[in-house]
């Protein structure tokens, strides 16, 4: 077979703002998004798009900032939103301070609304540590001997962000104590 043989892929649509809307509704509809990300997934997108045509994805740079802001005008994203929602999921999941606050980060989200979000938050950092531990099965929640271990699960607690103090209070801590 020679490359003449090749079969041609189909050259996409322009970018366009109703695609745009499209797109973003489509993500939105699956996905809980901060406004940084959904813009960042439209950029994505438009590059894509661009790069298959041949175009400069820099000229769709203002469609995707109104697309966005219609988003934010007619209450599809709420950053306050859904920062307090992965707050809370996180926190369930045995998420540090720490940890949470880079993933928001990461997500575009600014460190005053992350902040907000943290203070107003009804778990505290020892209960999210033990919530980490249960699932991980570190410290009392360690089937078995658990002294030759030590050093390594409250490495796993450092790893996840926790602070030294919290890290020890729920490793040497007893199963019952962690339970009432």
């Amino acid at each position: 077979m020679t490359d003449d043989a090749a079969p041609s892929r189909k050259i996409p649509r322009q970018v366009s703002p109703a695609y745009l809307q499209r797109a973003a509704l489509a993500y939105l509809e699956r996905y809980a998004s901060s406004t940084e990300n959904l813009r960042r997934v439209l950029r994505r997108k438009v590059e894509k798009r661009c790069r298959l045509r041949g175009e400069d994805a820099a000229d769709y740079g203002e469609m995707i900032e109104e697309v966005v802001a219609k988003s934010l005008r007619i209450g599809l994203i709420d950053d306050t939103r859904y920062t307090e929602a992965r707050v809370a999921t996180l926190r369930r999941r045995g998420g540090s301070a720490r940890a949470i606050q880079a993933k928001l980060s990461a997500k575009g989200v600014d460190r005053k609304t992350i902040a907000a979000a943290l203070d107003g938050e009804d778990g505290s950092e020892e209960e999210a540590a033990r919530a980490f531990a249960r699932r991980r099965k570190l410290g009392p929640f360690r089937p078995g001997e658990r002294a030759p271990y030590r050093d390594k699960d409250l490495a796993a607690l450092a790893r996840a962000g926790f602070a030294f103090d919290v890290a020890r209070r729920i490793v040497d801590a007893e199963l019952e104590a962690l339970e009432v």
